[in-house]
């Protein structure tokens, strides 16, 4: 199954201040995602879902559709629990 994923203002900032690799490394990830449907590492939050890497990075997101995803909030695993709370805020102003 293909995907489409939008990226939020909060998401776009946050990958902009990611260095280049960093970058290379979501956007081969993300790309899994459009054309494969292919997720890797990824849990559900009750309300949102997270994306997982070994190095601690994390991606929060949602689905709109069946097939749409949007993109909120980038982060690491030691500020995990301040992200989440503001992916889930962003999602209301987006999703609500």
């Amino acid at each position: 199954m293909k995907y489409i994923i939008y990226r939020t203002k909060e998401y776009r900032e946050w990958y902009d201040s990611q260095i280049p690799k960093v970058k290379w490394q979501i956007d081969e990830r993300l790309s899994k995602i459009e054309k494969y449907g292919y997720f890797g590492d990824h849990r559900f939050l009750d309300d949102i879902w997270e994306l997982k890497w070994e190095n601690g990075r994390r991606i929060y997101y949602a689905f709109t559709q069946q097939t749409n995803i949007l993109f909120l909030l980038g982060g690491l695993k030691n500020a995990q629990k301040k992200d989440i709370k503001k992916a889930r805020l962003i999602i209301e102003k987006y999703c609500i």
